[in-house]
Protein backbone atom coordinates (compact mmCIF):
# COMPACT_ATOMS: atom_id res chain seq x y z
CA UNK A 1 0.00 0.00 0.00
CA UNK A 2 2.87 2.66 0.25
CA UNK A 3 3.69 2.85 -3.31
CA UNK A 4 0.10 3.56 -3.90
CA UNK A 5 0.36 5.80 -0.96
CA UNK A 6 2.98 7.80 -2.28
CA UNK A 7 1.90 7.97 -5.68
CA UNK A 8 -1.28 9.63 -4.42
CA UNK A 9 0.46 12.05 -2.17
CA UNK A 10 2.53 13.13 -4.79
CA UNK A 11 -0.71 13.87 -7.33
CA UNK A 12 -2.29 15.93 -4.23
CA UNK A 13 1.56 17.65 -3.55
CA UNK A 14 0.48 20.91 -5.20
CA UNK A 15 -3.35 21.10 -4.36
CA UNK A 16 -4.48 24.04 -2.44
CA UNK A 17 -7.85 22.27 -0.77
CA UNK A 18 -6.52 18.80 -0.71
CA UNK A 19 -3.80 17.33 1.98
CA UNK A 20 -2.62 13.60 1.33
CA UNK A 21 0.17 13.12 4.40
CA UNK A 22 0.69 10.32 6.48
CA UNK A 23 2.51 10.25 10.00
CA UNK A 24 5.02 8.00 11.57
CA UNK A 25 2.06 7.50 14.88
CA UNK A 26 5.02 5.41 16.51
CA UNK A 27 7.52 8.55 16.67
CA UNK A 28 6.80 12.08 16.20
CA UNK A 29 3.37 11.85 15.55
CA UNK A 30 2.27 9.73 18.44
CA UNK A 31 0.51 12.46 19.89
CA UNK A 32 -1.64 13.65 16.97
CA UNK A 33 -2.43 9.90 16.25
CA UNK A 34 -3.55 9.49 20.15
CA UNK A 35 -5.63 12.71 19.43
CA UNK A 36 -8.02 11.70 16.23
CA UNK A 37 -8.02 8.11 17.29
CA UNK A 38 -5.74 5.94 15.67
CA UNK A 39 -6.06 2.63 16.69
CA UNK A 40 -4.14 0.22 14.25
CA UNK A 41 -1.79 0.62 11.40
CA UNK A 42 -2.37 1.64 8.76
CA UNK A 43 -5.26 3.47 9.33
CA UNK A 44 -6.51 6.37 7.08
CA UNK A 45 -8.29 9.38 7.99
CA UNK A 46 -10.20 12.26 6.20
CA UNK A 47 -12.30 15.03 6.70
CA UNK A 48 -12.23 18.44 8.46
CA UNK A 49 -9.31 18.04 10.38
CA UNK A 50 -11.63 18.55 13.72
CA UNK A 51 -13.28 15.38 12.87
CA UNK A 52 -11.34 12.90 10.99
CA UNK A 53 -13.41 9.91 9.38
CA UNK A 54 -12.28 6.12 8.86
CA UNK A 55 -11.68 5.34 5.58
CA UNK A 56 -13.07 2.20 4.63
CA UNK A 57 -12.55 1.84 1.30
CA UNK A 58 -10.31 -0.23 -1.17
CA UNK A 59 -6.37 0.59 -0.63
CA UNK A 60 -5.77 -0.04 -4.27
CA UNK A 61 -3.89 3.17 -5.76
CA UNK A 62 -7.10 3.37 -8.07
CA UNK A 63 -9.52 3.21 -5.10
CA UNK A 64 -7.92 5.46 -3.01
CA UNK A 65 -7.68 7.85 -6.20
CA UNK A 66 -11.20 7.41 -7.13
CA UNK A 67 -11.98 8.47 -3.21
CA UNK A 68 -9.77 11.34 -3.02
CA UNK A 69 -11.40 13.14 -6.02
CA UNK A 70 -14.69 12.81 -5.32
CA UNK A 71 -14.54 13.44 -1.41
CA UNK A 72 -11.66 15.59 -0.50
CA UNK A 73 -13.27 19.28 -1.12
CA UNK A 74 -14.07 21.90 0.78
CA UNK A 75 -16.90 20.52 2.70
CA UNK A 76 -19.56 22.11 5.16
CA UNK A 77 -17.62 23.23 8.67
CA UNK A 78 -17.82 26.84 10.26
CA UNK A 79 -15.01 27.49 8.37
CA UNK A 80 -17.12 26.59 4.80
CA UNK A 81 -20.27 28.20 6.10
CA UNK A 82 -21.62 28.72 2.23
CA UNK A 83 -21.20 25.14 1.19
CA UNK A 84 -23.79 23.69 4.32
CA UNK A 85 -27.46 23.30 3.60
CA UNK A 86 -29.86 24.87 5.80
CA UNK A 87 -30.08 22.10 8.62
CA UNK A 88 -26.38 21.98 8.54
CA UNK A 89 -26.03 25.52 9.29
CA UNK A 90 -28.58 26.15 12.10
CA UNK A 91 -26.77 23.20 13.72
CA UNK A 92 -23.36 25.03 13.76
CA UNK A 93 -25.10 28.14 14.94
CA UNK A 94 -26.88 25.97 17.43
CA UNK A 95 -23.47 25.36 19.01
CA UNK A 96 -21.61 28.51 18.00
CA UNK A 97 -24.34 29.50 19.84
CA UNK A 98 -23.50 27.63 23.03
CA UNK A 99 -21.10 28.59 26.26
CA UNK A 100 -17.96 26.89 25.61
CA UNK A 101 -18.54 25.04 28.82
CA UNK A 102 -21.76 23.65 27.45
CA UNK A 103 -20.30 23.11 24.49
CA UNK A 104 -17.51 21.06 25.94
CA UNK A 105 -19.89 19.29 28.57
CA UNK A 106 -22.04 18.22 25.26
CA UNK A 107 -18.85 17.00 23.07
CA UNK A 108 -17.76 14.93 26.25
CA UNK A 109 -20.86 13.20 26.59
CA UNK A 110 -21.14 12.06 23.19
CA UNK A 111 -17.37 11.23 23.01
CA UNK A 112 -18.19 8.84 26.30
CA UNK A 113 -21.52 7.21 24.68
CA UNK A 114 -18.59 6.03 21.57
CA UNK A 115 -16.46 5.06 24.09
CA UNK A 116 -18.75 3.52 26.14
CA UNK A 117 -19.97 1.16 22.67
CA UNK A 118 -16.35 0.28 22.32
CA UNK A 119 -15.77 -0.79 25.72
CA UNK A 120 -18.97 -2.79 24.98
CA UNK A 121 -18.21 -3.99 21.63
CA UNK A 122 -14.92 -5.32 23.34
CA UNK A 123 -16.44 -6.85 26.30
CA UNK A 124 -18.75 -8.92 24.18
CA UNK A 125 -16.02 -9.60 21.80
CA UNK A 126 -14.18 -11.27 24.79
CA UNK A 127 -17.06 -13.21 25.78
CA UNK A 128 -17.42 -14.42 22.78
CA UNK A 129 -13.39 -15.31 23.03
CA UNK A 130 -14.04 -16.75 25.70
CA UNK A 131 -16.66 -18.93 25.15
CA UNK A 132 -15.18 -19.93 21.83
CA UNK A 133 -12.29 -21.42 23.79
CA UNK A 134 -14.10 -23.34 26.23
CA UNK A 135 -16.20 -24.73 23.16
CA UNK A 136 -12.68 -25.59 21.26
CA UNK A 137 -11.60 -27.40 24.86
CA UNK A 138 -14.60 -29.20 25.28
CA UNK A 139 -14.78 -30.17 21.65
CA UNK A 140 -11.18 -31.63 21.66
CA UNK A 141 -11.70 -33.33 25.09
CA UNK A 142 -14.31 -35.30 23.61
CA UNK A 143 -12.96 -36.04 20.27
CA UNK A 144 -9.93 -37.47 22.30
CA UNK A 145 -12.71 -39.89 24.45
CA UNK A 146 -14.05 -40.77 21.81
CA UNK A 147 -10.39 -41.88 19.90
CA UNK A 148 -9.83 -43.29 23.74
CA UNK A 149 -12.56 -45.24 23.50
CA UNK A 150 -11.55 -48.04 20.91
CA UNK A 151 -13.22 -45.82 17.44
CA UNK A 152 -10.17 -46.74 15.75
CA UNK A 153 -9.82 -50.29 16.44
CA UNK A 154 -13.44 -50.52 15.57
CA UNK A 155 -12.67 -49.45 11.97
CA UNK A 156 -9.77 -51.34 11.85
CA UNK A 157 -12.14 -54.73 12.58
CA UNK A 158 -14.36 -54.01 10.44
CA UNK A 159 -12.11 -52.52 7.96
CA UNK A 160 -10.69 -55.81 7.70
CA UNK A 161 -14.04 -58.02 8.05
CA UNK A 162 -15.28 -55.71 4.73
CA UNK A 163 -11.75 -57.03 3.13
CA UNK A 164 -11.85 -60.78 4.59
CA UNK A 165 -15.64 -60.88 2.46
CA UNK A 166 -14.10 -59.48 -0.77
CA UNK A 167 -11.62 -62.68 -0.33
CA UNK A 168 -14.46 -65.10 -0.36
Amino acid sequence: MKPDWDKLMADFASSATQLIADVDCTAAGKSLCETVGVKGYPSIKWGDPADLQDYQGGRTYDDLKKFADENLKPMCSPKNFDLCDDDKKAEIKKFQDMAVADLDAAIAVEEQKMEDAEADFKAEVQKLQDKYSSLSEEKDATLEAVKNSGLGMMKAVKASMSAGNDEL
